[in-house]
């Protein structure tokens, strides 16, 4: 009797030892799963040592272009001793602006849609536009489904220019072109912003692009991708008359932007010696440059960071695919390698038949219903209408655009099906 008065007190130790540590590894998954996201960015340059891997379709852990890591100036030392809080990253969101006039809000809505379908943090839209479009807007996305617009918060604005003319800012190029110069000043609660044009769409999730913040360098405080591969055939390269940045200038469709850093930093110029703030400099280079310029505000930047070279990341091809990169042959290697990140359709290829293999992504994604299978609806209509555009130099060459947005899907399938299996082991 004693024996078994012993056996049972031995089993039921073991069985409450067991059942704590399963209270525990419970407790210690679901503190893990309600952890709260990483800031956005600091505002100084992390440590080496804290940069992410590098890997395929990842950004790489030494800068590429002007600005790598060379020795600091003072200045710039104390600079990056300093690690102020972010103004914009307690909420956890990743920024996004966009300016919008004339007949572009089914564009801009088609842009909007593809960075909510793909990325994983919470999003927050600043949109820049016309009175008539900002209620087009405000109406569009409070129509979208609801497991969609959990995903996201926006503010419209109305166009603006804090200094200078503002007729002379709205013939720049386009009527709303400039308003990107002025993100800066006018989102001053935001830390860091990813600007797009209209005619951009993510075929992977933005916190993959949000995450080149990280390798900036002391100095570095915004990132574009090159306006062409070749300087030969470039247009800064073989036209330009102005100060233009490296070999064959840099695009200005996608733009991230430390926002912190462009308000306090003093910009070299041809102006004065002594430097400019970003607001100071505007106008007066505008008044400068403005017969030389085509280009409108990316010739502006061009010539701000053709001074300040230092001040700019340059990140691959693939983040700013555009029709040069392959209506003459294919010139981009990091798409052939890890597939298109962000397409940019300039040269209105979403609306005419001239890249057909362009107007095809953009129409599949449009078209796509929000809460619909992302192969069935998606992906299986892309490869169909990719089969119709083999005839071009594009066309030729559809695992580059496919190759991303294929390996999305796949991770957003893979995030559903564990996060199903987590949520059923626990009951």
């Amino acid at each position: 009797m004693k024996l078994h008065r012993k056996l049972a007190a031995m089993l039921l130790g073991c069985g409450s030892l067991l059942l704590l540590y399963h209270l525990m590894r419970r407790a210690s998954e679901e503190a893990s799963e309600k952890s709260p996201p990483e800031p956005s960015v600091l505002g100084a340059a992390p440590s080496p040592a804290k940069e992410p891997p590098s890997g395929p379709g990842e950004p790489p852990r030494t800068p590429a272009g002007g600005g790598g890591h060379q020795p600091l100036t003072p200045v710039a030392k104390r600079r990056s001793e300093r690690r102020p809080a972010p103004l914009g990253a307690p909420d956890g969101c990743m920024h996004l602006a966009v300016v919008a006039c004339g007949e572009r809000l089914e564009e801009t809505l088609t842009m909007l849609k593809s960075a909510v379908l793909f990325s994983h943090k919470k999003l927050r839209f600043h949109i820049f536009a016309e009175e008539a479009l900002r209620a087009a807007f405000e109406k569009e996305l409070r129509l979208w489904p609801k497991s969609s617009t959990l995903k996201f918060e926006f503010s419209t604005y109305p166009i603006t220019f804090s200094v200078g003319s503002a007729r002379d800012w709205k013939k720049l190029f386009k009527p709303c072109a400039a308003q990107r110069l002025f993100l800066p000043v006018l989102l001053r609660d935001v830390d860091s912003l990813l600007y797009v044009d209209t005619d951009v769409l993510f075929l992977r999730p933005i916190d993959d692009l949000w995450r080149f913040l990280k390798v900036f360098n002391a100095t570095q405080l915004a990132a574009m991708a090159p306006e062409h591969e070749i300087p030969k055939i470039g247009w800064y390269s073989r036209f330009a008359r102005h100060p233009y940045y490296g070999m064959t200038g840099v695009n200005s469709g996608v733009m991230l932007m430390n926002l912190t850093r462009i308000r306090s930093t003093q910009f070299k110029n041809s102006m004065i010696p002594s430097g400019l703030s970003w607001e100071e400099m505007l106008y007066p280079l505008y008044q400068k440059y403005k017969t030389y310029i085509t280009w409108g505000d990316q010739d502006l930047l061009n010539i701000i960071f053709s001074f300040n070279p230092e001040m700019l990341y340059v990140f691959p091809c693939q983040w700013n695919y555009r029709p040069d990169h392959c209506m003459y042959g294919s010139n981009c290697k990091g798409a052939e390698q890890d597939g298109v990140s962000v397409l940019h359709g300039n040269r209105g290829v979403y609306h005419d038949d001239k890249q057909p293999t362009f107007k095809a992504m953009y129409e599949v994604i449009r078209e796509f219903p929000f809460e619909d299978n992302l192969y069935q609806s998606m992906y299986y209509p892309l490869q169909s209408k990719f089969l119709e555009t083999v005839h071009t130099l594009c066309g030729r060459i559809p695992q580059v655009f496919l190759k991303q947005i294929e390996n999305t899907m796949r991770r957003a399938f893979e995030r559903r099906v564990i996060v199903r299996v987590k949520s059923r082991n626990r009951f």
